[in-house]
């Protein structure tokens, strides 16, 4: 059977497989208040948990890219599925903060291949001038997934215990898993994609090579760093909402799980907005007579400014001020990070790109390590009000380098026509 648009459908397989996956891992974020309790750990001692995460994910982001253009998406994509699903039910086992530390570290090793499979998957349906959309409403899977999060999570844990909800959010990512491979293939060879489709999709495409690009190529290109350095910048931000957000509700604000629950999933919800919004940013822009490239950066200088607000937290009276500060950093990093994201489908090849964005999602989450770590260390004795003022100043800079060095990011060639459906 023939399905028209398919490519859309590819899209809300992707969304699907990031819920999965950020629903996996904000699990340890919502139990952090009954973790520390249950495990005996100090805010460093977490932070140092939080910390094996982002190093195996930033050290595996990269490799796990290379895996992904090297084996292909179908395959590639479903062990990854299935490995960050069983890491993820190890937690269960935890006795300790060194034990969860290091079952926290295979689960980043697997899970570091959801953004790079997702943005190969855009670059190898999508016409550059849905891909914004397509990357927006993928995205939106990593809020969405941190949206749920919280109620699922603490559901289970009061039913149960702490150790019931790493299983049970560990499972859904099995069941993913085997949906992707029994569904994805590449548009040449998926049997359910009409003829106009396919073409429309080959039309637009780079012409197709056998040659493999070096890692160092690269690394040697001024367009991966103009895109690699604000991402660095930008990362930490949705790090501290991810990991930080529920404990710093607890201690700082005095909020209990339950209340938790109740309101640390809005954050989220305003990500969704702002990654889905921010998606279509960019074809409006084109319409009007924007170029790509600056329609793309357009968005992510507006989603700086709003980074603003986020920074301002330390001046809020209520913790419900502090919710809607936080909403709005949330709206504004998802804005920033899809479009990021998207200029490396834009500027890299699909037979590279899974490459490059594992490359600059390390780049990221360097960024995002660092900057938690810095939390772990400070957090106790400055507060988390001057941590989150930084947060409201990196995306500036960010953005600044975009405009900058604007025409660093060059486009691969294409064919001269674009047919439409």
């Amino acid at each position: 059977m023939r399905i028209r648009n398919l490519r859309w459908w590819i899209v809300a397989l992707i969304c699907a497989g990031t819920v999965a996956n950020y629903l996996a891992r904000n699990s340890l974020g919502v139990l952090a208040p009954e973790l520390k309790s249950a495990l005996h750990m100090t805010t460093k001692q977490y932070s140092y948990v939080v910390g094996a995460f982002q190093l195996a994910y930033t050290v595996m982001q990269p490799v796990a890219g290379a895996i992904i253009d090297r084996f292909g998406l179908r395959a590639g994509f479903a062990v990854f599925g299935i490995a960050w699903s069983l890491a993820n039910m190890l937690h269960a086992f935890a006795f300790g903060w060194i034990s969860l530390a290091l079952f926290r570290g295979l689960l980043g090793l697997a899970e570091s291949a959801a953004i790079p499979s997702g943005i190969k998957a855009v670059a190898e349906w999508f016409p550059a001038r849905e891909r914004s959309v397509a990357v927006g409403w993928f995205n939106a899977g990593t809020s969405l997934g941190a949206l749920i999060a919280p109620p699922v999570v603490v559901a289970v844990a009061l039913w149960a215990d702490w150790r019931w909800a790493f299983i049970v959010t560990g499972a859904v990512g099995i069941a993913w898993a085997a949906a992707w491979y029994a569904f994805y293939r590449t548009p040449e060879t998926h049997p359910a994609i009409t003829p106009e489709e396919r073409r429309m999709i080959a039309t637009d495409r780079p012409p197709a090579t056998t040659k493999r690009v070096k890692p160092r190529e690269i690394l040697g290109s001024a367009r991966f760093w103009v895109i690699a350095i604000p991402r660095f910048l930008a990362e930490p931000a949705w790090q501290t909402f991810s990991f930080w957000i529920p404990l710093y509700l607890a201690t700082e604000r005095g909020m209990d799980l339950k209340q938790i629950a109740l309101f640390a999933f809005l954050p989220f919800l305003a990500a969704d907005l702002g990654g889905i919004l921010g998606g279509y940013l960019s074809p409006w822009l084109m319409k009007r007579g924007v170029a790509l490239i600056p329609s793309r950066i357009v968005g992510i200088s507006l989603g700086a400014v709003l980074m603003i607000a986020p920074g301002c937290i330390g001046l809020a009276a209520s913790p419900y001020t502090a919710i809607a500060l936080f909403c709005v950093g949330g709206f504004a990093h998802q804005m920033i990070s899809g479009l990021i994201n998207t200029l490396s489908a834009d500027v890299f090849a699909p037979s590279e790109v899974g490459t490059a964005n594992g490359f600059i999602g390390q780049a990221g989450w360097i960024g995002g390590l660092l900057f938690s770590l810095m939390i772990g260390q400070l957090a106790d004795t400055v507060g988390y009000a001057p941590l989150f003022a930084v947060l409201g100043v990196l995306d500036l800079i960010g953005a600044a380098v975009l405009i900058l060095f604007i025409r660093k990011l060059t486009l691969p060639p294409v064919p001269a026509t674009e047919p439409t459906l």
